[in-house]
């Protein structure tokens, strides 16, 4: 008899990198109100953050 995993399944986009950051209370609102806007994560707005500022980047 064979054993399953249990548990998630592996993602082919590991994210096991983990980023800390300081943020004042007004950083942290505007963070919390696009993620509620957009009905997301925390981490998927900063991810979506840097992938703008990387592509305004790339334009220039």
């Amino acid at each position: 008899m064979s054993q399953k995993k249990i548990g998630r399944p592996v993602s082919l986009n590991l994210k096991d990198t983990m980023f800390r950051v300081r943020l004042d209370g007004a950083y942290v609102a505007k963070l919390d109100e696009c993620a509620e806007e957009l009905k997301t994560t925390r981490s998927d707005i900063v991810r979506k953050g840097i992938d703008k500022i990387h592509g305004s980047l790339k334009k220039k």
